[in-house]
C-alpha cells in the first residue's frame, strides 16, 4: 500500500525510512503549508497606521494524516515502537514526499501523538515544522543531471548541466535555480579557486559583491575554497589575508568575473538550490 503522499525519512547520519516499505504505514496525506509571514512595522504616534520596514519568512508546518496496518494485536505495538523511534528523535530530520522526490525538508515532529487502534488498524496526524522557510533539493550543483541518479524532478527549474558549475574561463555565468538567494550565512555554498594569481578577485556583478584575496600570489597548485564564511588557502585560514567579505547568488543568473588570473583557472560553485 502506498500513495504518492508516502514519504521517507532521512536522518544526519543517512539513515533511512520508507513510511510504507519499513513501517506498512499508509499515508493518507502530506500536506505543506505556506511559510508563516513575519512583518516588522513600527506605530509611530500621531500618525495613521504603521511603518513597514520588511518582511522574512517564518517556520512551516507539515501534516501528514497516516495509517497503520498490523497483522496483529502485538505486531501493532512492535510498529508504533518503531514508528516512535524513527520520528520522535532530538535532532532535526528531513522528509521526503514521493510526490517531490527531488526536494527535502527539515524538519522535526512538533506534537504528540498515538495511533487510534480498532484491533490491528490504527489511525495518527503528524505535526512537522520546519525551522527554515524553504525546501531545500536533494541534489547539488555538482551532481550528475540525471533522472537515474535519482537526485531531481521536473519542475526544479534547472535550465543548466551540472558542468556549468565547474568553470575555466574567467567570466561565466551561474544559475541558482532556487527561489531565494543563497546566502552562505545561512546555507551551504562552497566556492572553489584553482590557478596562479596575483591578488585574485571573484566578483557576481548581478549582486555587486566581490571577494579578493590580499595576500599575494598563488600558485597554479594552490587552492582556495570559500566555505561558507571561511575563506582557506590549502586548508589554512586566509581571512585577514583578504577583504572579508562574502559573495551571495541571486535567483536566476549571476555573471561572474575573476581578474588577477595569470594563467589556467578552474572555479566550482557546490550549493542546493531552495523553493517555496
Amino acid at each position: 500500500m502506498k500513495t504518492l503522499d508516502n514519504f521517507r525519512i532521512e536522518t544526519k547520519a543517512g539513515v533511512s525510512y520508507d513510511m510504507a516499505a519499513d513501517f506498512n504505514v499508509l499515508v493518507r496525506s502530506f500536506s505543506v503549508s505556506s511559510p508563516r509571514p513575519d512583518i516588522e512595522t513600527e506605530k509611530i504616534s500621531g500618525q495613521h497606521g504603521d511603518v513597514r520596514f520588511g518582511k522574512t519568512w517564518g517556520n512551516r508546518r507539515i501534516t501528514a494524516v497516516c495509517s497503520i496496518f498490523a497483522v496483529d494485536s502485538y505486531d501493532i505495538s512492535l510498529l508504533r515502537s518503531e514508528v516512535f523511534k524513527a520520528l520522535m528523535n532530538v535532532d532535526e530530520f528531513y522528509v521526503i514526499c514521493d510526490a517531490d522526490p527531488g526536494k527535502r525538508w527539515l524538519v522535526e515532529v512538533g506534537n504528540e501523538w498515538a495511533p487510534e487502534r480498532s484491533g490491528t488498524y490504527g489511525e495518527f496526524t503528524l505535526e512537522f515544522v520546519s525551522h527554515k522557510p524553504f525546501a531545500e533539493s536533494i541534489g547539488t550543483s555538482l551532481d550528475p543531471r540525471t533522472f537515474d541518479a535519482e537526485l531531481w524532478q521536473v519542475s526544479q527549474g534547472l535550465a543548466v548541466d551540472a558542468s556549468d558549475y565547474t568553470q575555466t574561463t574567467t567570466a561565466f555565468s551561474i544559475y541558482n535555480a532556487g527561489d531565494t538567494t543563497v546566502d552562505p550565512r545561512q546555507m551551504p555554498l562552497k566556492i572553489t579557486y584553482k590557478g596562479a594569481a596575483t591578488n585574485v578577485k571573484i566578483a557576481n556583478n548581478t549582486t555587486g559583491e566581490a571577494w579578493q584575496y590580499t595576500g599575494g600570489a598563488t600558485t597554479a597548485s594552490d587552492t582556495i575554497l570559500l566555505d561558507g564564511i571561511r575563506a582557506t588557502k590549502n586548508g589554512l585560514s586566509i581571512f585577514r589575508d583578504s577583504n572579508r567579505k562574502l559573495i551571495t547568488l541571486a535567483p536566476g543568473w549571476n555573471d561572474f568575473v575573476v581578474t588577477g588570473a595569470s594563467g589556467a583557472v578552474t572555479i566550482s560553485f557546490d550549493f542546493r538550490f531552495y523553493t517555496l
